[in-house]
C-alpha cells in the first residue's frame, strides 16, 4: 500500500498503453435478426463485437460516454487455474493492470445512474475491491453481494468455499438508489400477509407501531378497544405524532389484535408494497448455482462444449432487473457464452458484448440466433415469456489505422477505404462522423458551426481558398490531409493538419491484443465438480 493514501502499488502500475480508439466495422454475413416483428418493443440494433476487449471498450468510449445503465462483468479470477476458453492464471500484478486499464474507461461509459457489477472469488476480490475503490472513489461502492454458487460442501479441500463475490460500484450511488428497481415478493413474503377483518382493500400483516428512541411528541398514550391505556416501552416512543396516529386510526389502519387487547400496529397493506429492497446475501434457490449454470450450458452446447465457470442466466436477471428498466443499455466486455446478452434480449435490454475467442463464433452467435428465432426454452425464458424476436449486429475492430511501410515509416493502413479513414480521424479528433449528402467536405461535426473533412489528398492553395470561401465565415473546418501547400494559418475558418502526422504520437500504432490470455504460464486441472459425490450434506 502507498505510505501517503490508500491505493495499490504494483510493479508496472504507470505504464500505461495508449489505446488506438478503433472503428467497427459490421460483418453482415453474421449479424441476424428475426424474420418478423414479435411485439412493438423489439430491439434490433445490439451489438456483438469480436475483438480484444480493451480496444473494443475503446473504440465505444466515443460514442457511449455516460450512455451505459449497466456494466456487468465475470473476468478470468486470476486462481492459477487455466481453462479450456481462457488462460486464467495471470501473475497478480499483470492482473491488476489489466483490469485498471478497463475499469477506467468503463467508468466513463457509465451513466450518471449507471452500476458496474464484477463478479469475483477470493483471491483476488479483496484487491479488487481496493482497486475499484481508487477509480471509482470509495463513496461510490454500493455493495459486496455474496453469491451462493453452491448448495453442498465440498468435502476434498479444508474448508469448501461456498460464496462469490460480486461488487456493485455506482457512478452515483445516491441517484442508483432512486434509480434501481425493487425485487419482487415472493410466495413465502406474500403468504404472510392476511384478511382477518375482510378489510376492503385486501391481505395485509401488521408491523411495529413503535420506533427506537425518545422524541416528545411521540410519547403519548393510546387508549385500546379494549379500554386499557398503554404508552412505548422503554427506550422507544410511537412511530408518528399524535395527529399521524389519529389519521391512521380514521383509516381504519390500527390493529390491536383479534381481542382488541394488544399493542397497537399498524396495517401494512400488499396492495401497497412496491417490492423488497435487495440486500447482499444472493441464494443459490433466487438467483441459481454453479451446477444450474452448466446444465444450461450443456443443453445449449453440449457437454463437451460447455463452458467450466458458467453464470446461471438467474443471476444476469437479477442484477439486470435491478440495474435497468426496458429499453436500456447493458454492456459486458468478458461476454464468454453470452449469457448477459441472452439474458438483457429477453428481457428487453439494448446490449453490447465484447469476446475475443473463437467461441464468440462458436458459442456466442448460435446461442443468441436461438434467442432471437425464440427456440431457446431454457434459463429465463419462461419465466421472462420470452417468444422471439429483434437481433444483433456481429462487428469486428478495424485494423490499426497507420502501419509502417517497406522502410519503417508510418502510413495509412492500405486497408482503410475513404470512408473508413474519415471515421477513424473523426473518433481522434473528437467529432461526430456524420458524413453529408450535400456538403462534400462535411464529414463530421463538433458542433453546429464546426465540422471536420478528411482526404489523401494534396491540396493547392488554390483548392484551400475554393474550399474556405464554400465553408464561409460563420463556420469553421478542420481540414486534414496528406500535405497542404500554404501556411497554416492562412486562411481564418480553416484548421489544417497533415495526415499521418497530426496523430503518430497519440497512440500504439499496430498493436492488436492487450488481452487477458498470457500465454506460458503453469497450468493446474481444474477438479470436475460432483455434488452426489463429495458432500456429506445436502441443505438443498
Amino acid at each position: 500500500m502507498s505510505k501517503n493514501k490508500l491505493e495499490l502499488t504494483w510493479v508496472g502500475k504507470d505504464k500505461r498503453p495508449k489505446l488506438e480508439p478503433r472503428i467497427l466495422l459490421e460483418d453482415p454475413s453474421k449479424s441476424y435478426h428475426a424474420k418478423h416483428k414479435v411485439t412493438d418493443r423489439d430491439i434490433f440494433d445490439n451489438k456483438l463485437i469480436f475483438g480484444d476487449n480493451l480496444l473494443a471498450l475503446k473504440a465505444l468510449e466515443h460514442d457511449y460516454s455516460g450512455k451505459v445503465k449497466c456494466v456487468f462483468i465475470d473476468p478470468p479470477y486470476n486462481t492459477g487455474s487455466a481453462f479450456e476458453h481462457y488462460e486464467d492464471g495471470l501473475e497478480h500484478s499483470i492482473w491488476l493492470g489489466l483490469m485498471q486499464d478497463r475499469l477506467e474507461i468503463i467508468k466513463n461509459l457509465l451513466a450518471d445512474d449507471g452500476s458496474l457489477w464484477i463478479t469475483i472469488d477470493d483471491h483476488e476480490a479483496h484487491y479488487l475491491k481496493v482497486l475499484c475503490d481508487e477509480i471509482f472513489g470509495r463513496s461510490s461502492f454500493v455493495a459486496n453481494i455474496l453469491w451462493q454458487k453452491r448448495y453442498s460442501p465440498d468435502a476434498r479441500v479444508a474448508i469448501s468455499d461456498a460464496h462469490e463475490h460480486l461488487l456493485c460500484y455506482a457512478s452515483s450511488p445516491s441517484r442508483f438508489k432512486q434509480a434501481r428497481n425493487l425485487l419482487p415478493l415472493d410466495e413465502k413474503q406474500t403468504k404472510q400477509f392476511k384478511n382477518p377483518d375482510d378489510d376492503p382493500r385486501g391481505p395485509w400483516k401488521a408491523s411495529d407501531f413503535t420506533a427506537a428512541g425518545y422524541r416528545p411528541n411521540q410519547m403519548y398514550a393510546i387508549t385500546l378497544p379494549s379500554g386499557r391505556s398503554v404508552t412505548p416501552s422503554a427506550g422507544r416512543c410511537w412511530r408518528v405524532t399524535k395527529e399521524g396516529f389519529e389519521k391512521f386510526t380514521s383509516e381504519n389502519r390500527m390493529y390491536y389484535g383479534p381481542k382488541g387487547d394488544s399493542l397497537p400496529s399498524l396495517k401494512r397493506f400488499l396492495s401497497d408494497m412496491p417490492g423488497m429492497v435487495p440486500w447482499s446475501w444472493w441464494t443459490h434457490s433466487e438467483v441459481g448455482h454453479s451446477q444450474e449454470a452448466k446444465k444450461e450450458g450443456h443443453k445449449l452446447f453440449g457437454a463437451d462444449s460447455a463452458f467450466a465457470t458458467p453464470k446461471p442466466e438467474r443471476l444476469l436477471e437479477r442484477v439486470v432487473h435491478l440495474a435497468t428498466n426496458p429499453g436500456d443499455l447493458v454492456l459486458d466486455s468478458f461476454a464468454g457464452s453470452g449469457t448477459t446478452g441472452a439474458v438483457a434480449h429477453k428481457m428487453g435490454r439494448k446490449w453490447i458484448m465484447v469476446e475475443l475467442g473463437e467461441h464468440c463464433d462458436t458459442h456466442i452467435v448460435p446461442r443468441l440466433k436461438k434467442v432471437v428465432d425464440g427456440e431457446d426454452e431454457g434459463g429465463i425464458t419462461k419465466t421472462n415469456n420470452w417468444k422471439g424476436g429483434g437481433g444483433f449486429r456481429y462487428y469486428t475492430l478495424a485494423p490499426s489505422l497507420l502501419e509502417k511501410d517497406r522502410w519503417g515509416n508510418w502510413i495509412v493502413n492500405q486497408q482503410y477505404n475513404p470512408a473508413m479513414l474519415a471515421e477513424a480521424i473523426c473518433k481522434l479528433e473528437g467529432f461526430e462522423y456524420e458524413p453529408s449528402d450535400s456538403l462534400w467536405w462535411q464529414h463530421g461535426r463538433s458542433t453546429e458551426t464546426d465540422f471536420i473533412y478528411v482526404t489523401t489528398q494534396n491540396l493547392s492553395v488554390e483548392q484551400l481558398e475554393a474550399l474556405s470561401e464554400e465553408v464561409g465565415e460563420d463556420r469553421s473546418l478542420l481540414v486534414c490531409c496528406s500535405a497542404f501547400r500554404c501556411k497554416a494559418d492562412r486562411l481564418e475558418n480553416l484548421t489544417l493538419k497533415k495526415i499521418p502526422k497530426m496523430v503518430l504520437s497519440r497512440c500504439e500504432w499496430g498493436r492488436d491484443d492487450y488481452s487477458l490470455n498470457v500465454k506460458n504460464l503453469p497450468l493446474m486441472e481444474l477438479p470436475e465438480e460432483d455434488p452426489e459425490q463429495v458432500s456429506m450434506f445436502d441443505d438443498d
